[in-house]
Parts: structure tokens; sequence; C-alpha cells
């Protein structure tokens, strides 16, 4: 008859316990306190983002009806991880449930692949505003837009599930911390005490499918925007036509930099450290850098950002 130790499995196991920032020890405070400025700016700055578009009826255009929707995706992609790691630093029992990490995994792989189809939606979208500008208006109608929105949504919440479904019957024998930030696909399977290679091959498969086929649409949009932009005589023009893009592509590059190298791999960790640190930036700093990248290239919206406040101070006065 097997010990104890060696018939205890996922039913069995409680919770795991998260090992987070390692060897922060006396930094932990001012980790802290940087962390939650990020996410209170994070927060603050895609919130003005969605009101400033939603609110101003100027600002009711295909492209920025898409910004809308991913400052929203934004502040439900951070909500998911970034207050349990707050919380994790101040605490000294870092632990959540089996169940509530799996559900944090699945709702962060969710929204994680509804950006990715999200951002393949905004390429589409300026491919026909320059490539096609005669076409654009009966194209991209608000019909469209609606059908996309919602489709980025759906397959995103759908991607995950398989893989989900495979984690949640793994055996887990004992050994229950998270060599990671927060719950998460590889450093789940780290602690199953089985062999993992069908899950690892399913989760490329999955991954690879999603982000390589959305980011390889991304790039062939953007060859065909860069060969329709020279060809235009005037440099305003030119100038004119790659800055509604910059700040898109710019976005796509850094999100889809990290999480290429974190999910697109055969193995289950490379580094430890450099898991941490890509976890970092698809999970913070890209959040946090989408706001200032799309108001600081954008007069439009700085204005509509200006009177949203303006109006919001308004009515608190009254």
């Amino acid at each position: 008859m097997a010990p104890p130790m060696e018939r205890r499995n996922h039913s069995s196991l409680a919770e795991f316990v998260f090992l987070g920032f390692p060897k922060v020890g006396h930094v932990r405070g001012w980790l802290f306190a940087l962390l939650l400025l990020a996410y209170l700016f994070t927060f603050c700055g895609n919130l003005l983002t969605f009101l400033a578009i939603r609110l101003n009826a100027a600002l009711h255009t295909p492209m920025y009806h898409f910004v809308s929707i991913l400052s929203l995706l934004e502040l439900w992609y951070t909500a998911t991880t970034i207050p349990n790691m707050l919380a994790n630093l101040l605490r000294e029992k870092k632990t959540i449930s089996f169940a509530g990490c799996l559900l944090q995994t699945y709702f962060f792989h969710s929204l994680g692949a509804s950006e990715c189809y999200l951002l393949t939606a905004m390429a589409y979208d300026r491919y026909l505003a320059i490539c096609r500008p005669l076409h654009y208006p009966a194209v991209m109608t608000p019909t469209l837009c609606g059908k996309l929105a919602a489709g980025c949504w759906t397959c995103g919440f759908l991607c995950p599930i398989s893989e989900v479904i495979l984690v949640s019957q793994l055996p887990f024998c004992g050994y229950n911390e998270i060599q990671h930030i927060f719950c998460d696909f590889p450093p789940l399977l780290s602690l199953a005490c089985k062999d993992t290679s069908t899950n690892v091959l399913v989760d490329f498969a999955i991954n690879a499918f999603i982000i390589l086929i959305t980011f390889l649409f991304i790039m062939v949009s953007y060859g065909r925007i860069i060969s329709a932009v020279l060809k235009i005589k005037t440099a305003e023009g030119r100038k004119k036509a790659f800055s509604t893009c910059a700040s898109h592509l710019t976005v796509v590059l850094i999100f889809f930099g990290s999480i290429i190298f974190m999910y697109v791999r055969l193995k289950k960790s490379y580094s430890l450290t450099l898991d941490r640190t890509l976890a970092v930036v698809y999970s913070v700093l890209t959040p946090l850098v989408n706001p200032i990248i799309y108001s600081l290239r954008n007069k439009e919206l700085i204005k509509a950002i200006k009177r949203t406040i303006c109006r919001k101070s308004g009515r608190a006065h009254h």
C-alpha cells in the first residue's frame, strides 16, 4: 500500500504557496509602492482612455472603438494578477487555493488571447484605412466593429479551456511552492508528479497558433501598410499615415515580444529569473504604457481626456 504522501493528488492539495519575488528583503516596501503606483496609473490611464472615447462623439470611429475596447481589456487583464501580487508582498503566508489558482490562470490566458485577437483586428482596421481608403467606410461599419470585438472576446475565452482541463487532472504530490509571481501553466506543470509532456505539447500548439498566427497577420498587414505609405508623394502625407499606426505597432512589439519568448516553447521553463522578468513586462509594463503610447501621439485623445477630467471635476464641485 502506498504511503499517504504518494497518494496525495490535486483533490487533497488544498492550496499553493507563492515564492513570488525572491530575496527582496528590505526593499519589499519599495517594491510594493512601485507596483501599487504602476497599478493605479494603469487603472486610471486605461479607465480615462475608455471613458474619454465613449463620452466624446467625435471619437466614435472604428480606430478609437478598438482602442477603447483595448483599454477595457487591460483593466480586467491587470486585475487578475496585480492585486494578488500586491497582497503577497504584504503578507507572510502567500497562498492561493487550487481552484483559485486555476481560475487566475484561466482568466489571465483568456484575456491575453483576447488581446492578441484584438491587436490583430486593430491592424486590419489600419490596413483598410490606409490601403483601401475608398472602401473603408463601407467595410468597417459599426456592425462589423461590434462583431470583431465580440469575436475577439469569445475566441479569447474559449482558447485556454482545454489547457485548464488538462492541468486540473494532473496529480500534485505534496510539494506546492509556485516558483512564480502568479499562477500560470509553466510553473504549475513543474509541480506535477507525473510526465507532463502532453500538457507541454498542447500548450505549445495552442500558444503557437494564437500568438504566431496573429503576430504574422499583423506583420503582413503592416508590410502592406508601409508599402502603401511609401507610395504617398508628399512628406506630410507619409508622416500623417505613419503616425496613425506608430502607437499600435509599438504596443504590438512590446506585448508580442515578451509573450513569444514566454509561451512559444517546448520547455516548461528556461530560467526562473527570465520568466519572472518577462511576466512583469507583459502583465504590468504593457498595460502601463498603453495609455501613454496612445495618448502622447494623439492630440485628439489628449483633448478628449482633458474634457472628460474637467467634466467629472465640474460635476464633483456641483
